[in-house]
């Protein structure tokens, strides 16, 4: 019961946290989204010590500036929306990312062990695409689709992958027979996951049938694929889990695990929202 209490009271607050930050304002968005992901990239680099124990040795320094990478990132994703030291925003992040890659590049060869060093710095830069890049994308489609203020599409993946990951609980308890990966989740069933998307594509169906700012068919075809790669980005994370040897990614939320466990699939699913966006 006690459990329950906790899950329940962090629950609300991460809600709360999360509608005040994506609501209030343009500069709240990008702040939440880039605590969430500076933090999510910290539990990445324990979750690879934990993998490979040699990536222990590298140092402290050069995590924090490969963390600088992710405010770079949102910068660059922020193109023209706003100017910094009297460049555009985009111009900025893109003169910031190359200068920190160099000094990156420099510590890797000049150590006394570069390939190590190298091998290193790639574990730590896919963690920066892994993480960084789905939330700079995220920062991306505020800034290209919202209305009155309101960042409609991050809401849209957001609502869409909460309802996903509801229904296909609730639809897998009632009647979820066969294992969709059992050697990953066991607990996730085929059913479920079927269930999960089809009401999501309901959900959206309803949504698109009020709102006008895309037809219906990119509405559902939002929601269908938030919902597919939102699936496999938890799978993803439970596979990194597994290799690491522990059940969640961090102690950040009691009860719910760390910020990996809680933003997995908006990790995967950003991107390909993003995709689908740029071809249509």
């Amino acid at each position: 019961m006690k459990t329950f209490y906790i899950r329940t009271l962090t629950a609300v607050i991460f809600v709360l946290i999360m509608l005040g930050g994506m609501l209030w304002n343009a500069l709240s968005f990008c702040i939440l989204f880039l605590i969430i992901a500076l933090a999510g990239l910290w539990e990445y680099f324990r979750l690879i010590k934990k993998i490979n124990p040699n990536y222990k040795a590298e140092p402290a320094l050069q995590h924090i500036i490969i963390s600088l990478l992710i405010p770079s990132g949102f910068l660059t994703a922020s193109g023209q929306a706003f100017s910094l030291f009297g460049q555009p925003a985009i111009l900025f992040g893109l003169q910031s990312l190359l200068f920190l890659l160099m000094i990156l590049l420099i510590f890797a060869g000049f150590g006394k062990h570069p390939a190590s060093a190298f091998k290193n710095l790639g574990y730590s830069l896919a963690g920066v695409v892994y993480i960084g890049l789905p939330f700079s994308l995220l920062v991306a489609l505020m800034w290209q689709y919202s209305i009155d203020g309101i960042p409609i599409l991050p809401l849209a993946i957001i609502f869409s992958l909460w309802i996903n990951d509801t229904l296909a609980y609730i639809t897998g308890s009632l009647i979820g027979k066969t294992p969709l990966a059992p050697k990953i989740s066991p607990k996730k069933t085929r059913e479920g996951t079927l269930g999960g998307v089809l009401l999501t594509l309901i959900a959206a169906g309803f949504f698109g049938y009020y709102n006008t700012l895309f037809p219906m068919s990119t509405w559902l075809a939002i929601a269908g694929i938030t919902a597919i790669t939102g699936t496999t980005g938890d799978l993803l994370e439970s596979v990194l889990k597994r290799k690491a040897g522990v059940k969640d990614s961090g102690r950040l939320m009691p009860g719910h695990g760390g910020i990996l466990d809680r933003f997995d699939s908006l990790i995967l699913a950003t991107p390909f929202v993003w995709l689908l966006m740029q071809i249509l």
